[in-house]
């Protein structure tokens, strides 16, 4: 079940199911909305976006109204998360799923959010959405491919070739907009070749396996996986949340993975990744492509939890990735 495309006139509204709005500088927000509003869209925030009880988040019962109350009201079309975070799992057994799946519309965030998305998508067979935060229109320079993607997922029915983004960065932009570090991409790189095509699922990793063994896990039977993790992580984690990934109930039926790039602190190098993907024979056999431009670097592409997907890892790195359905 997809959501309606945006439209002219359509209401966004902004929630904080992880971390609050009161920690994105006044200028960043402001900027983001001016930036969103050029979609011919309104920007409204939910009732406790900006709660702030002094606590590790909002209360959880505040950010579930806020989220039950975006999918009730009619008028609201796309549900934008602030920002990412630590807790949105502590939200899921509050949910009406059943609401949310008689109102169906888009819902887009990433990092944190990855549990929302994922949960919402296997409870409800609503697709969702890996994509920016609304935070992350705050930024000034260096949006142009994540803007660009964002739009087109958003507004447009037909598929799309995601190519690399032609530079990345990982400098704490909201920190100084000004002095930014930005680095050519060389593009992807095949860790093992194939192609398949299959449903997308996934987000950040350590976060997506917090929901292994309940519920809100969605079925990893013919999912093209999409994984990245932020800069906590190390390669050894890195190998063993993966590795858990591959002990869930399904995984021998996974079409292919696409890693994001990881940010520079976690040291997860092409030769480490390329040694953890050789290291493991559920993987072999599968089409893995890294180095795409999605996770917590900059920019990023949006992608459909639940959409449908195509991948092709070719000789000398020769990639395709297609988003045929979202």
């Amino acid at each position: 079940m997809y959501p309606d495309k945006l439209k002219q006139g359509d209401e966004v509204r902004v929630i904080s199911p992880a971390e609050s709005l009161t920690m994105i500088a006044p200028d960043q927000r402001a900027l983001a909305k001016r930036r969103i509003e050029k979609l011919g869209v309104s920007v409204t925030f939910s009732q406790y976006a900006e709660a702030d009880d002094n606590r590790l988040s909002i209360p959880i019962e505040k950010r579930v109204h806020d989220l039950h109350e975006a999918f009730r009201d009619p008028d609201v079309k796309m549900i934008l998360t602030t920002i990412g975070g630590f807790n949105s799992n502590q939200l899921l057994k509050y949910l009406d799923f059943d609401m949310i799946k008689d109102n169906p519309k888009i819902l887009c965030g990433f990092s944190d959010i990855t549990v929302l998305s994922n949960a919402i998508y296997k409870k409800t067979g609503l697709v969702t959405y890996s994509g920016p935060h609304y935070s992350t229109f705050g930024m000034e320079k260096g949006i142009d491919y994540t803007w660009d993607h964002f739009v087109h997922i958003f507004t447009d029915q037909k598929n799309l070739d995601i190519h690399p983004a032609d530079h990345w960065s990982d400098d704490p932009w909201y920190m100084d907009q000004q002095n930014r570090t930005f680095h050519t991409n060389e593009g992807y790189v095949v860790l093992q070749e194939g192609k398949s095509e299959g449903t997308s699922i996934g987000g950040n990793l350590c976060t997506l396996n917090l929901l292994q063994g309940t519920e809100y896990m969605p079925p990893l039977e013919d999912t093209i996986l999409f994984l990245e993790d932020d800069e906590m992580t190390i390669p050894q984690t890195f190998d063993r949340d993966l590795q858990s990934l591959l002990h869930q109930p399904g995984f021998d039926k996974v079409k292919g993975i696409v890693l994001g790039r990881f940010q520079e602190k976690s040291g997860l190098s092409i030769e480490l990744l390329r040694e953890i993907i050789e290291s493991k024979q559920e993987l072999k056999g599968l089409p893995i492509i890294a180095q795409a431009s999605f996770g917590h670097t900059t920019p990023q592409f949006t992608f459909p939890i639940g959409g449908k997907v195509s991948i092709q890892a070719g000789r000398d790195n020769e990639c395709k990735i297609k988003i045929i359905e979202h």
